[in-house]
């Protein structure tokens, strides 16, 4: 992580507590994409052969729903990380406040998320119901795509940045 300026920035702060909690985010997430086909595609919880395998499967590759963490990750910061710390009053570190906060945010985005098709079949395709890289990159692209359209944001990569613009 290039830090340019102030090494206790907010942003650099709530960027080290998200990359901190990486596997409790990665985690979250999936247990939220098995919640959410379930709800919207085995409400009654058949036991057929694609829902065993989304229910049992814990052997895929983890890097493709690593990018969409980062991209949240992103999004978190550009909406909620000012340059401002606050004041904490219960001897807590920021850190751990951020982390804190953070995960509550991301269960409730994808919970949210959850509730959208695209959303479910694209995360399903890169992780759970992985089958090769192509159609995971496919995926990720159509994930990533549908999560600027969701949260209005603009993502513009240059020179090896990200920047995030409101659409």
């Amino acid at each position: 992580m290039i830090q340019k300026l102030f090494p206790l920035d907010k942003n650099y702060l709530l960027r080290q507590a998200q990359a901190s909690v990486l596997d409790t985010g990665l985690r979250v997430m999936v247990d939220e994409l098995r919640a959410s086909y379930t709800r919207l595609y085995n409400p009654l919880g058949l036991k057929d052969d694609t829902y065993l395998c989304i229910i049992s499967n814990e052997d895929f590759p983890h890097e493709y729903v690593s990018y969409i963490y980062e991209q949240l990750c992103g999004i978190y910061r550009y909406r909620y990380g000012s340059n401002q710390l606050e004041i904490l009053f219960d001897g807590r570190s920021h850190s751990d406040k951020y982390q804190e906060d953070w995960i509550v945010q991301l269960q409730e985005w994808v919970r949210e998320l959850g509730n959208h098709e695209s959303y479910v079949k694209s995360l399903l395709r890169m992780t759970l119901l992985y089958d090769t890289e192509s159609r995971a990159i496919f995926s990720e692209n159509r994930c990533k795509s549908f999560l600027n359209e969701y949260f209005e944001v603009k993502i513009i990569k240059r020179k090896g940045d990200l920047v995030l613009k409101t659409a």
